[in-house]
């Protein structure tokens, strides 16, 4: 009985062996195709389609067939961007606020390792067979490379300022890097590991017509290469810069074609408003779309699909006849799409919806030049909870939507440009765009309810001041008098966006890459320190927790006035172009402001900012530094600047 027993478990130990090692010998997958980084995927069986809940900080998968979801995992805060695994057992998922990857089975359903990365990991893909996971780095500047079995950081890639989306070649020996603001394309050769070559994206040429000439690019969405690997598109804006701003002639959607064989622009391929991308309504006018943010394309190249983050379109391209759009589906239900991916028979595509964390389903309609996509009814939901309360949810939907139907009253003239149009993801979009009172370089929202006064002359104490920016810059709300107490609909609007940027997690400061590797301050950054309180006497205008005055601009009931100018200060930077203001309708006309009369801008994470002062004229902080005309600043040497300007890019 022993002997049988024994003999049985030998065989069961052998057969076990056996299988493993069978598991083991299996042949490895290789994907064959172009990839891209997105917050949504589909498997290649069509069976799952997943996505990254940027604020839920969870995973959701889907099954495709029963249009219900199956999990949803949860992993490390906002994530941005997820990757298949070529075998497609494996998930990477980008989470920014936690400089890490987490790694999901898809087999367990779980998080099964984390991989710290640099700050804020943003773009993310695999390469064909699966060894190694590329990820962009957003604040350091770099993309990771890491073995994929063992979890391991091989190297970081230089790849150009503020790295973003990525996609790579279906040989996977070039890999295609965004600089978001910059409006240039890294080429990273991945078997050198080095960038190879910079392409950048050429402004819109200009003309007589101000909605023709559409100015420069920038806030590069996300980067996708054709089927046939011929061709990577790019959905981003252009800002025009020169003319002031109003909604109409300033910001414009925008897709990019770059030539993937020869590495170069083909600005003739560019759809632009009006050109490439030019639908008609009923009334034979231009549908206007806006803030385009991701691309797919059909499996046979033949089209086109790219979501408009702000207007909520879906704009269809007919890449075989002109490339020229043909559809534009009007309003995807569900709020600010921000990711799409079709189903590998070409029948259907998936969005993904941002802020109200659902899936709109649209079937395409077929090959044919002539099919019209189409929504079908209601969405899938992504999560179980939203992490956000209602008010804050509903102002993060506002500064996102640039719908003009969607809310008590239009936030945007005729769907033109949402909020972010020009504070790129909540932050700055690094160009200065000219006002009535000058030019003005376009602030960050870090801290911006935390620290005093608004505006760069300190003219809004209030938040609801901003209906003359809405008025004014976005052709929103012209039906309500500023002067007056706005509707109480209207009024929860302003509150709503105000919670969202009252927000702790909404902005959080960027962590510097100007620290050493514990996130102490370096030597030089020491002696700044010392310079910045003592020598410099920058503590007279930039002191307490968060680097300014401005909260001290306060009236005889303890709450910020504009009326109190004394923290308003003249260094020697006003532009020739500067111009003195009456004051707001609002104010009363309380508030004029001269060219002499500028707010102390917080330091907090302000590395992270350039262009610096209020026309953005420094283009670093040694020249913002030597720019301040002070007794005390002109008494610097050039070794002293430079120890305070690497102080305060280590400030967080």
């Amino acid at each position: 009985m022993r002997k049988w027993w024994f003999a049985a478990a030998i065989a069961a130990l052998l057969a076990g062996c056996q299988d493993e090692k069978a598991w083991h010998e299996q042949p490895k997958v290789v994907r064959h195709a172009p990839a891209h980084g997105d917050n949504i995927a589909v498997s290649s069986d069509g069976r799952y389609v997943y996505t990254a809940n940027i604020d839920v900080d969870t995973v959701t998968i889907i099954n495709a067939k029963t249009k219900t979801k199956e999990a949803e995992i949860p992993v490390g805060r906002e994530p941005r961007q997820l990757a298949l695994s070529p075998d497609g057992r494996t998930l990477y998922v980008s989470c920014m606020y936690d400089d890490e990857v987490d790694v999901v089975s898809l087999d367990k359903r779980t998080v099964v390792d984390r991989w710290k990365t640099g700050i804020e990991p943003f773009g993310i893909v695999t390469s064909p067979d699966g060894e190694e996971v590329y990820v962009a780095n957003y604040r350091s500047g770099t993309v990771s490379v890491f073995d994929a079995e063992s979890g391991k950081r091989t190297k970081d890639i230089q790849a150009g300022d503020r790295p973003r989306a990525l996609a790579l070649t279906a040989d996977g020996r070039k890999l295609y890097v965004t600089q978001y603001l910059a409006a240039k394309v890294t080429v990273i050769d991945t078997k050198k590991r080095r960038a190879v070559k910079e392409i950048a994206l050429a402004p819109s040429p200009d003309k007589a017509d101000r909605k023709k000439s559409q100015g420069i690019p920038n806030t590069l969405e996300q980067i996708v290469i054709a089927p046939d690997g011929k061709k990577a598109y790019i959905p981003h804006l252009l800002t025009n810069i020169d003319t002031p701003i109003q909604f109409e002639e300033t910001v414009f959607p925008a897709i990019s074609v770059i030539d993937v064989t020869n590495d170069v622009e083909l600005p003739d391929e560019r759809k632009e408003l009006f050109a490439a991308i030019n639908v008609t309504d009923v009334h034979n006018e231009t549908i206007i779309v806006s803030n385009p943010y991701d691309v797919t394309f059909s499996p046979d190249g033949g089209k086109a699909y790219a979501v408009m983050s702000g207007s909520e379109d879906l704009v269809v391209f007919d890449l075989r006849r002109g490339g020229k759009a043909t559809q534009i589906l009007r309003r995807i239900h569900g709020n600010n799409p921000r990711g799409i991916a079709i189903s590998p028979d070409g029948k259907t595509l998936y969005v993904h919806n941002a802020m109200s964390h659902d899936l709109a389903v649209i079937k395409t309609g077929g090959k044919s030049p002539y099919a019209k996509a189409k929504q079908e009814s209601g969405t899938i939901r992504l999560i179980a909870k939203d992490s956000l309360s209602p008010l804050v949810r509903e102002g993060k939907t506002i500064f996102y939507s640039a719908n003009s139907d969607e809310f008590a009253i239009n936030i945007t003239g005729n769907n033109w440009m949402s909020c972010a149009s020009c504070h790129s993801d909540g932050d700055i979009n690094g160009l200065t765009l000219m006002t009535a009172k000058g030019p003005r370089n376009v602030p960050s929202n870090i801290l911006a309810t935390k620290t005093g006064l608004f505006m760069w002359d300190g003219s809004r104490d209030d938040f609801t001041d901003y209906i003359h920016t809405v008025q004014g810059e976005m052709g929103g709300m012209t039906a309500i008098d500023p002067s007056k107490p706005l509707p109480p609909k209207v009024q929860h609007m302003f509150d709503a966006i105000l919670a969202y940027l009252n927000d702790p997690r909404s902005f959080p400061v960027p962590k510097s890459p100007y620290r050493k590797a514990d996130g102490s301050l370096t030597a030089e950054a020491k002696e700044g320190e010392r310079l910045f309180n003592g020598k410099g006497n920058c503590l007279s205008c930039h002191g307490g927790e968060y680097f300014t005055d401005s909260v001290k601009a306060v009236g005889p009931d303890g709450k910020l006035t504009t009326a109190n100018t004394a923290y308003l200060h003249d260094i020697g930077t006003a532009n020739p172009k500067d111009r003195a203001s009456k004051g707001d309708a609002r104010a009363r006309f309380t508030n004029p402001r001269t060219p002499k009369q500028w707010d102390t801008p917080t330091l907090r994470g302000v590395w992270a900012t350039a262009p610096y002062l209020h026309d953005g004229s420094a283009k670093t902080i040694e020249e913002a530094i030597r720019r301040h005309r002070t007794k005390e600043v002109q008494t610097l040497t050039p070794g002293e600047i430079a120890a305070i300007a690497a102080y305060v890019r280590s400030l967080q």
